[in-house]
């Protein structure tokens, strides 16, 4: 690895604006961008089709990408989302990459990293005890322990603290109540960290987050507890993203890591500020498929950021498409050209999707192994035949940068104009309204079905001003409907709504299609069984 001075140099940010975490990793003054306003170079979002449960490559795709433009000749960065202890150890393992295409040090950038994470644990559990504070103490007229929308977070996949009760052992204990856990990626705080502009922003969300509402249906927020700048002091050092590098020496920017089903799936805004000032092409990452995460990083980061892709990248694999063509898992790696193009409505559903949003789409074959020639092109020509841009097949895990030069030209090809952006809604409809567009456009539904206590909230929400805010649809990953064991590009059903929750300082609301965990559980066999540290220090089994 180079030393992380050399890495900021080769982007030309001076040494007076980095803050080092030892010789691989290093903080970004927001200093960097005085005088640097205004977007400079092109950003490139990348997505996915619907993966299969081992996922499809999307930030192995990423980084190759941002390798291959360097091969090019070009100065190019990834931003990417700070990965999560929780499925670390459970059954995904490490978010840094793949192979070839790796952004490291990995085990540092796994595992503590700069302490953003720990940073935003810290302030969501010190609001929880405050808020249990405030109530104990009667310090909130009509706030009661009934009225207490706020959780608690871990940062491990502790299913038995999905549904805890809190406060028992008697009134010095108080308030006692029911409450959960959350993952910390599911934080609103982590939300609002991934979507704030600057510090000053950040302490205005902060300020608007809702923790519960009053006997008479008011919302209380951190505000109204006069507890932004305690939380402040804890995140004062959050704003300013991290730089690391990839294995070819680009750098890469790793901030925020919002959850992908409960809340956007992005990197933060900020990164994209800093990467865009100082490069030629910034290629960030949406999370899970283009239903999900490329839906929600256009209708809710590009709409607050005003940072417009100029063009987006959609990950495929043979695999993927012979999951969605019936295949079972253990039978991926078996050839079978005819399951391709029974799984290719996937692929076509999600080019439609992207180019439904206005974006030029260039779709990345990600090679695998076991993948053949016969069906590498059944899986161009559907990508073509739907209306890509370009289908082009990207070996970044086996050969790194020199694997992706091909999906560097056209991706640079694809961005050189200015895509008129549209939206699949106006932020002033109805919220149901909204919804609805979601459920036609995006997920192929016929119609939309409100459970009783989803319109009660809804009503509520829009009673205090609040459906003007965008959609954020948490639903699974695994369908491109609201239901995880149908493959392919179902349509024609109805697509349900159990409830929907407010997310007023992150800015959005939060619909949910069914149940949706926000704390994992660990697998039979989870991954922390294989990690340890070598005789010579170094984390193995990531």
């Amino acid at each position: 690895m180079l030393p992380i001075t050399q890495v900021a140099e080769q982007l030309g940010i001076d040494n007076e604006h980095l803050i080092p975490f030892g010789h691989h990793k290093a903080k970004i003054s927001l200093d960097a961008l005085n005088g640097r306003e205004g977007q400079q170079g092109k950003l490139v979002v990348v997505t996915g089709i619907t993966p299969t449960p081992a996922g499809e490559g999307k930030t192995t795709t990423s980084v190759g990408l941002t390798q291959g433009l360097g091969k090019l000749g070009h100065k190019a960065v990834v931003t990417l989302r700070e990965p999560t202890l929780g499925p670390i150890f459970g059954i995904k393992g490490g978010g840094t990459g793949g192979g070839m295409a790796r952004v490291v040090p990995e085990d540092e950038i796994n595992i503590h990293f700069t302490g953003d994470a720990h940073a935003v644990a810290s302030a969501h559990n010190l609001l929880a005890a405050l808020v249990d504070n405030a109530v104990f103490r009667g310090q909130v007229p009509g706030f009661y322990p009934t009225g207490i929308q706020w959780s608690r977070v871990t940062d491990a996949s502790d299913r038995s603290l999905r549904n805890i009760v809190v406060g028992i052992g008697g009134s010095n204990n108080a308030p006692l109540r029911e409450t959960r856990f959350d993952i910390v990626s599911a934080s609103e705080i982590m939300a609002i960290l991934a979507l704030a502009s600057d510090p000053d922003d950040l302490r205005s969300r902060l300020a608007r987050l809702v923790v519960g509402f009053r006997d008479s249906g008011e919302p209380v927020s951190v505000e109204d507890l006069g507890v932004v700048g305690s939380l402040m002091t804890l995140l004062r050092h959050t704003t300013m993203p991290n730089i690391v590098q990839t294995l070819e020496g680009q750098p890469s920017l790793i901030h925020a890591g919002p959850f992908g089903n409960i809340a956007h799936g992005c990197s933060s805004i900020i990164g994209d500020k800093v990467a865009l000032a100082y490069s030629d092409y910034v290629i960030t990452e949406a999370g899970f498929g283009s239903d999900l995460g490329f839906e929600k990083f256009m209708h809710i980061k590009t709409r607050q950021s005003g940072l417009q892709p100029n063009a987006a990248v959609l990950v495929a694999s043979v695999r993927a498409l012979k999951w969605h063509g019936g295949v079972n898992r253990r039978d991926l790696a078996n050839p079978n050209p005819d399951a391709v193009t029974a799984g290719g409505s996937n692929l076509t559903h999600h080019v439609g999707i992207v180019k439904g949003f206005g974006l030029p789409c260039v779709v990345a074959i990600n090679r695998f192994g076991t993948d053949s020639g016969e069906e590498l092109e059944a899986v161009r020509a559907i990508a073509l035949e739907a209306g890509a841009d370009a289908a082009v097949e990207a070996d970044g895990f086996a050969r790194g940068g020199d694997g992706m030069t091909d999906l560097a030209d056209a991706v640079v090809k694809a961005s050189e104009g200015r895509p008129d952006v549209t939206y699949a809604y106006p932020l002033e409809a109805p919220v149901e309204e909204k919804v609805l567009a979601l459920a036609r456009q995006v997920y192929h539904a016929d119609s939309v079905t409100w459970s009783a206590e989803a319109r009660r909230n809804l009503r509520r929400f829009e009673a205090q001003g609040w459906g003007n805010l965008p959609i954020c649809m948490a639903k699974t990953h695994l369908s491109t409907s609201h239901d995880s064991t149908l493959r392919g590009s179902p349509s024609g059903y109805a697509f349900p709504i159990a409830d929907i929750r407010a997310s007023v300082g992150a800015g959005f609301l939060y619909a949910l299609a069914g149940r949706i965990e926000t704390l994992p559980g660990l697998p039979s066999r989870p991954l922390a069984l294989d990690m340890d540290v070598s005789p010579e220090g170094e984390v193995i089994g990531l």
